[in-house]
């Protein structure tokens, strides 16, 4: 069997990975089929750490149009992080792959707390691990929520999981000349403003040297075919 490129990766996908035709809500059956993914890449034998978004039940800038306090609306928006995590774990679960939820937003009852240690202790035993809650504190992207739990526990690899193959400089269905990029540096990527990834989570990696991979999530063994060494999608790193 191939060896993975990465032995520790964290999975980085928005919360409408969970949701039907409409973009909005949790659809079971496509947790069963984000679970089905992830599934596949588990039984390669790497340590798997997830973040998921919250768009799909809850948008913050919505709420601040009305004039919501942007505090207010991210606490919002982690809380639907949560409940992504959650409707996840319930997936992997049914299909036999023992999973943690850790939320930076205490909620005893139904989540372990985000402890460091704790969710290193459960990778090295082979659970998946689901971070829910962002960072816990209001004004960050649950980018930057990634690329931070990434760094804490020593992630070899952020894959940031998307609908597009790759990154582009213009959106590839408007312009058909866009150009596609296989590597980029962390720098071009900030100075040219793609909005693929926040930049405040793009600028964590670049201080840490943490390589970033951003793919089509739902193109098929798109993320296996990555850590078994082929080409996929576009690596932000230093050229």
């Amino acid at each position: 069997m191939i060896e993975p490129r990465y032995k520790r990766v964290l999975l980085k996908m928005g919360g409408e990975a969970l949701s039907g035709p409409e973009g909005f809500g949790i659809d079971p059956q496509r947790a069963a089929n984000v679970a089905e993914i992830v599934k596949g890449v588990y039984e390669l034998g790497v340590q798997l750490a997830l973040v998921i978004g919250g768009g799909n039940l809850w948008r913050g800038s919505l709420g601040m149009k009305q004039g919501m306090d942007r505090s207010t609306a991210d606490h919002m928006g982690m809380i639907a992080t949560v409940m992504n995590a959650l409707a996840l774990q319930d997936a992997l679960e049914r299909i036999g792959i023992v999973t943690r939820v850790q939320t930076a937003v205490e909620m005893r009852t139904i989540a372990e707390p985000y402890i460091r240690l704790r969710a290193i202790r459960h990778l090295d035993k082979g659970r998946v691990v689901i971070f829910g809650g962002g960072t816990g504190n209001p004004y960050f992207t649950t980018d930057t929520a990634g690329a931070l739990r990434a760094m804490e526990i020593h992630a070899d690899v952020l894959i940031k999981a998307t609908k597009v193959d790759a990154i582009y400089d213009a959106d590839p269905l408007k312009k058909a000349d866009a150009r596609r990029y296989d590597q980029i540096s962390y720098i071009d990527f900030l100075n040219s403003r793609l909005r693929v990834m926040d930049s405040t989570a793009v600028s964590l990696c670049m201080e840490n040297n943490l390589p970033i991979v951003v793919l089509n999530f739902w193109q098929k063994d798109s993320v296996r075919k990555l850590l078994l060494g082929e080409s996929v999608g576009t690596t932000i790193c230093n050229v």
